[in-house]
């Protein structure tokens, strides 16, 4: 869609190894040093990425005046999406995707056909095209609805300067295994 719209000059394009949030940092740097800060906005693949970005934008005092969009709806997105950070995350309930799941298996179990024209989506788990739910972009103004649907609870979520303590950006990745 951006490829087609001539208003948009894309500056900088690359993908994160390993989608590593630090390597991201390094890497959305130097983008922004080569395009001397002249990014007008920020499709970043998910909401760590997305942190990676904001951290040089506030290093650059534009945190906020740049749109950066995420995906996942993580504690890290929501609480830069409610600090006027990022402007929005992708939300994708893991309740209707269960629901549409079992229901799936129970039709196959029956020995009933499954439809698949749902949009979809690949499990990391096993590699198969499932159904998936509608996406829903998150805004402060909907934010309600993760709470709602028990995707993350509104207290873990405050941004992080009306709490006490903020979790240091990336700390939502899994240890490395040693």
């Amino acid at each position: 869609m951006v490829d087609k719209t001539p208003s948009i000059k894309v500056v900088g394009e690359q993908a994160v190894p390993d989608w590593d949030n630090d390597k991201a940092v390094t890497i959305f740097e130097q983008m922004y040093t080569a395009a001397d800060g002249k990014i007008d906005g920020v499709y970043a693949a998910n909401d760590g990425l997305a942190g990676s970005v904001i951290s040089i934008l506030e290093k650059n005092k534009r945190a906020g005046q740049v749109p950066v969009t995420g995906q996942d709806a993580t504690v890290e997105g929501l609480q830069n999406v409610l600090a006027g950070t990022q402007c929005v995350t992708v939300y994708k309930s893991a309740k209707e995707e269960a629901d549409a799941l079992a229901k799936a298996a129970i039709a196959l179990v029956k020995g009933e056909t499954v439809s698949t024209d749902a949009p979809r989506a690949t499990t990391r788990a096993t590699g198969c095209a499932i159904g998936s739910p509608d996406p829903k972009a998150i805004t402060k103004d909907n934010v309600d609805i993760v709470f709602k649907d028990g995707g993350q609870s509104r207290t873990r979520c405050a941004p992080a300067s009306s709490r006490r303590s903020a979790p240091q950006r990336g700390s939502e990745r899994p240890m490395p295994e040693r």
